[in-house]
């Protein structure tokens, strides 16, 4: 039986009620269950619901004005054709509608007629309640309504309320199962994440970012947020695990396909480069920073060092005080001296430290710079992490969105040009670290291992970078630049290094003759002074050898390093020449000190009333080195002559392709300017040294002449060479033997000088003397002076040169010249007629007749030569054997040669052929003659 519900009807219903009225009617029918009868509220009858329904859709399906308004304005754009079909197609629809409404009407007509009745019922008792308004059923209806509604209100509002939850969280359950996925995705992530399956956590996020959620529920949009922050800690995890020094290749490409999938906001290809390129940038700086820490802590040991022994020598000195009250203590304050002088960062420990540095910069750059290039083109190259890019998403279209999206955002931006920059700045970095501390290497320890062997690290660098595929050009082009300039450094190093070490070993002669052997059978006695600097000179070239034979090789691949090769060659050229006069300059310097030492030593002599030569010795003269200053000169002569006539040549010709070029024609015009400047030197030393000899000889001839109690004037007869003549000419011996022993190649050069200056000596000492000493000569005495010269012509005949045979002639005419004014003056002077008792007297008889010729002085001159001089050569051969030894024997007149060779043989004097070279009436005198 059907539930049914009365409504009472009030008797009066206001107009302004009656459409409020029929609203809440209807909404209070529609509320009921399906399948529910009502009714009639007016008491017409019973409504069902399916009736209500079918009603209120008929009076909904109508059209309303707008709609109507809107078709008409589309009308009125369509073309005539497309109205006509859409006319008929109306038509067909009015026709099937019709039909269907018709049908309808078919199958429920007593519903239709019992709500048609019910209707018009409502409606004729509304329309008396409205005719008459004031009636009392209207007021009565409203009331009983309102009552009704009230505990409508009451009785049905917890369940509608509860009927409302139940529906809200219906379809929340609905939605949570339906997104059960969605909200559970965090956690899955964050799991996925904690296990490392970080592919899986990819693929989950890019699942979610796929499902279309609703704009409305709020609650999904935090889920989504909340994956996102999960998904941005998760790139930030990726992005600071690419920052691992020690990750691996295919580890830091999986990071890459992770993040190019994530689509993150920056390039993680650029971020991975330029982290490393940050951390080979930092490990420069650790090296930096270490270098730092170990130069100062040795720095501080070996101030420590200094301050032990500071103390050390304080204590000794303070217990030595106690024997020496009166010393003062100079050493009170070594303790703060030490402190407040800073310590120099000097010597082979702080060398090899700034090595070993340098050397770690170097393998920094040896074993990251490959890497990291050779990742930079698998980046740009399309090569990296594309292999492995494989989505999650079956969508083959996706994924070639995704590939492309993920090449736009890795080359879009970036270049690898910017990746050879990054290189190139971090290359300059290691540059200037390379020359700082290159620039602090001592010079002292140039010839150690620690400069060439940071120029090796950077060559070996160099040579890294060129293999394929290790490093930018630009970067291998800055490499081979700076190790051109490194080079160029060290070698202007060296060669300023060789010109000091030559000045410091110029400042310790020895003057210690060298062996034979050493000196490689060298005709010059020279010192260990030129095999120094000639040591210096080959271990400094070697090294510059080295050098230029590298800058060769990489010269040929760059026209800046080729230019920066022929300026370090030309400074080569101009280094080694001026070292060589560097050192002329120093033995220059040495032969005049010594020129010095010996003329005040002379002034000092003559002012305490000493005139003879006396021992030169020195308390701090090393063992067997030469003392005599004498000596030193002729040692200085031999060195400069060993550097002009060897050293020079051989170190020439063995360095010169170190700067030689083909076609280069300044080769000879070098070594013959370094060859005339050691010229130039060596005349002035030697003209230093026969100068002092000169003035020994002017000595000896003094004696000879004036200082040996001879009156030249009544001289007895002629009976042989006097020992006076033995005796000057043993100045001459001591000065063969001398040169001999000390410069022998300049032998035959200095005894010229000198007996040039012997014969300029003797015309000298006559014309300052002819009114004195030798104002009378006479014919005992010319023979004897005649003799004795030509005793000294034949022995030294060998070192007489053409102009000293001009001053012999100039010397003999004068001792004619000046024989004849003496006779004739003696035979005028009857006073002093007496009987002649000398040898010769038949010869002279005529004196007395007033008529002395010239021939006949010249004629017995050269009997007495004839008669005296073989047997004087004999009895003094020795002094002539020391001019023969060294002197070929066809150069030795045939009187000395068969002197000294069997004391037989014919006379052959250079004077026998006097009388017609000279003329008698005007003997010549040369008083212009050198030296």
């Amino acid at each position: 039986m059907r539930e049914t519900r009365t409504v009472p009807v009030a008797p009066k219903i206001e107009r302004k009620a009656s459409a409020a009225l029929g609203r809440n009617v209807l909404n209070s029918l529609q509320s009921f269950p399906r399948g529910m009868e009502c009714i009639d509220p007016l008491g017409l009858g019973i409504i069902d619901n399916r009736s209500l329904r079918l009603i209120t859709d008929k009076l909904e399906s109508s059209p309303s004005k707008a709609d109507r308004e809107s078709v008409d304005s589309n009308l009125r754009d369509t073309a005539a054709a497309d109205l006509e079909a859409g006319a008929h197609a109306l038509k067909s629809d009015l026709q099937g509608r019709t039909l269907q409404r018709k049908q309808l009407v078919k199958e429920n007509f007593d519903c239709f007629v019992s709500c048609k009745t019910t209707i018009d019922d409502i409606e004729s008792k509304l329309k008396r309640i409205e005719d008459d308004p004031e009636g009392s059923g209207t007021s009565h209806l409203f009331n009983i309504i309102q009552g009704v509604s009230l505990q409508a209100n009451r009785a049905f509002e917890p369940l509608f309320e509860r009927q409302a939850q139940a529906e809200k969280i219906r379809s929340v359950q609905g939605m949570l199962q339906r997104f059960r996925t969605l909200f559970n995705l965090p956690s899955t992530i964050r799991g996925s994440i904690s296990k490392g399956e970080y592919d899986l956590a990819v693929r989950e996020y890019r699942k979610a970012k796929s499902i279309a959620l609703p704009s409305h529920v709020g609650i999904l949009k935090r889920v989504l947020e909340e994956v996102e922050k999960v998904m941005h800690e998760f790139k930030g995890m990726l992005y600071k695990s690419m920052e691992d020094p020690q990750i691996d290749l295919t580890e830091v490409e999986n990071i890459v396909r992770l993040l190019l999938e994530l689509e993150p906001e920056s390039d993680p290809v650029w971020h991975y480069l330029n982290t490393q390129n940050q951390r080979i940038r930092g490990l420069l700086e650790k090296c930096y920073i270490d270098h730092e820490a170990r130069m100062e802590t040795l720095q501080n040991e070996k101030r420590e060092r200094a301050l032990s022994d500071a103390k050390w020598r304080k204590i000794q000195f303070q217990a030595n005080e106690v024997s020496n009250d009166g010393f003062p203590n100079t050493l009170g304050d070594v303790d703060v001296l030490v402190e407040s002088h800073p310590m120099d960062v000097i010597g082979e420990e702080f060398d090899a430290l700034r090595g070993k540095y340098i050397r770690r910069l170097t393998a920094v750059l040896i074993h990251h710079i490959p890497a990291f290039w050779k990742v930079a083109l698998s980046v740009f190259s399309g090569k990296f992490a594309k292999s492995s890019q494989v989505s999650a998403d079956v969508n083959v279209n996706a994924n070639a969105k995704s590939d492309e999206k993920v090449t736009d955002g890795k080359y879009s931006s970036h270049s690898i040009d910017e990746v050879a920059g990054m290189i190139r700045n971090t290359i300059s970095t290691y540059e200037v670290k390379i020359q700082n501390t290159f620039h602090n290497f001592e010079d002292s320890n140039i010839l150690c291992s620690y400069m060439s062997d940071a120029i090796k690290e950077i060559f070996k660098a160099s040579q890294t970078f060129e293999a394929k595929e290790s490093a930018p050009p630009v970067a291998v082009a800055a490499l081979r630049m700076l190790y051109s300039e490194i080079t160029k450094i060290y070698i202007l190093r060296l060669c300023s290094w060789m010109r000091s070490c030559t000045e410091d070993i110029s400042k310790t002669e020895t003057w210690i003759p060298v062996s034979i052997l050493e000196r490689n059978r060298s005709p010059y006695t020279i010192s260990s002074l030129p095999l120094a600097f000639r040591s210096i000179l080959a271990s400094t070239m070697d090294h510059i050898n080295l050098m230029i034979q590298s800058l060769r090789s990489e010269a040929s691949k760059s026209e800046d390093i080729y230019l920066l090769l022929k300026e370090t060659q030309e400074s080569i050229r101009l280094a080694f020449l001026n070292c060589f006069l560097d050192f002329a300059g120093h033995l220059e310097g040495i032969a005049n000190q010594v020129s010095q030492t010996r003329a005040g030593r002379e002034d000092s002599l003559i002012q305490n009333g000493y005139s003879h030569e006396t021992p030169e010795e020195s308390t701090d003269v090393f063992p067997g080195s030469v003392v005599n200053s004498y000596q030193k000169l002729l040692m200085v002569l031999s060195n400069i002559g060993y550097c002009k006539d060897e050293l020079s040549y051989a170190m020439y010709n063995k360095y010169k392709h170190i700067w030689k070029s083909r076609g280069r024609t300044e080769d000879d015009t070098d070594i013959r300017d370094l060859v005339m400047s050691f010229s130039g030197l060596e005349e002035k030393v030697l003209e230093h040294y026969t100068t002092s000899k000169a003035s020994v000889i002017r000595n000896a001839i003094v004696n000879y002449l004036l200082d040996s109690g001879i009156n030249w004037g009544g001289l007895p007869a002629v009976k042989g060479v006097r020992d006076a003549a033995v005796e000057l000419l043993h100045t001459l011996v001591a000065v063969h033997a001398e040169v001999f022993a000390g410069a022998k190649p300049l032998l035959d050069k200095t005894l010229g000088v000198l007996v040039e200056a012997l014969i300029d000596t003797f015309l000298s000492i006559f014309s300052e003397q002819e009114n004195k000493d030798l104002k009378s000569l006479d014919a005992n005495g010319f023979c004897q002076l005649m003799l004795e010269l030509e005793y000294f012509e034949t022995i030294l005949n060998p070192y007489f040169t053409p102009d000293a045979r001009e001053s012999l002639k100039s010397l003999q005419g004068v001792l004619l010249e000046k024989a004849i004014e003496s006779v004739s003056e003696f035979v005028e002077n009857t006073g002093h007629a007496r009987k002649s008792t000398r040898v010769g007297e038949d010869a002279l008889g005529d004196e007395r007749q007033g008529a002395v010729s010239p021939d006949d002085l010249i004629a017995l001159a050269q009997q007495y030569s004839s008669d005296l001089l073989q047997t004087e050569l004999e009895r003094t051969r020795v002094n002539a054997a020391c001019f023969m030894e060294s002197t070929p024997l066809d150069t030795v007149p045939e009187s000395a040669k068969a002197a000294y060779a069997s004391f037989k043989g014919p006379l052959d004097s250079p004077t026998r052929g006097y009388r017609s070279q000279q003329s008698i009436g005007s003997p010549v005198y040369n008083q212009n003659r050198r030296r």
